[in-house]
C-alpha cells in the first residue's frame, strides 16, 4: 500500500482515478457503435389537407422514428373554411375526427397519444364539454395542457387540439 501511495504522489491524480476504477470493478462501456453508424431517421410528413396546409404554411403531421407530432386540429372543411361556428362541442368532435384520420395514417389510435394540448377561446364552455374526451381516451388520458387563449387562427375557431404520439414499431 505504501508503494501505491508513493506512486500516486509522484504521478498525479490521473493514475489514482485509473487505479480506483480498476479496483472497484468498473464495467466496460457498452459499444453503441451501431447506433452511431446507422443513418438518422428520415422525417415522414403527412398532409391532411395539402392545399390548405400549403396556403397557411404548415404540415399537419411529421413522424420521426417512433414519435409523431401532430399540428393543432381545428374545425374546418376540406377547403379550409370553419365549420360548426359557435358550437364548441361539435368543433371538438370535428377536431378529434381529423386527428383520428392522421393517427390512422400512421397505424395509430388515441391509445398511442402521450401528449394532448388543447387551446380554447372559451374555457368555461370547454370545461362543460370536456367529458366528451372520455369517449376518445378509453384506456388512459395523455399528459398535456388546457390553455385559454384570446384567439385562434380564424375568429370562428373556438378550439384547437394538438397531439404527440409514441408508437414503438
Amino acid at each position: 500500500m505504501k508503494l501505491l501511495i508513493n506512486i500516486i504522489q509522484k504521478t498525479g491524480s490521473l493514475f489514482l482515478i485509473i487505479v480506483v476504477l480498476i479496483s472497484t470493478g468498473c464495467q466496460q462501456v457498452q459499444d453503441n457503435s451501431d447506433k452511431h453508424n446507422s443513418k438518422p431517421e428520415t422525417p415522414e410528413y403527412f398532409s391532411l389537407r395539402p392545399e390548405t396546409e400549403k396556403a397557411y404554411g404548415y404540415t399537419h403531421a411529421v413522424k420521426i422514428g417512433d414519435d409523431i407530432k401532430i399540428s393543432g386540429a381545428v374545425s374546418m372543411d376540406d377547403a379550409g373554411n370553419p365549420t360548426a361556428v359557435g358550437d364548441l362541442l361539435q368543433q371538438m368532435k370535428n377536431c378529434y375526427s381529423d386527428l383520428d384520420k392522421v393517427l390512422k395514417h400512421y397505424g395509430c389510435t388515441f391509445d398511442d397519444v402521450v401528449v394532448e394540448n388543447i387551446f380554447t377561446t372559451n374555457m368555461r364552455e370547454f370545461l362543460n364539454q370536456s367529458g366528451y374526451r372520455n369517449t376518445i381516451y378509453t384506456k388512459q388520458f395523455p399528459t398535456g395542457s388546457w390553455l385559454g387563449v384570446k384567439e385562434l387562427a380564424l375568429p370562428e375557431f373556438m378550439i384547437e387540439i394538438e397531439l404527440e404520439v409514441h408508437k414503438a414499431e
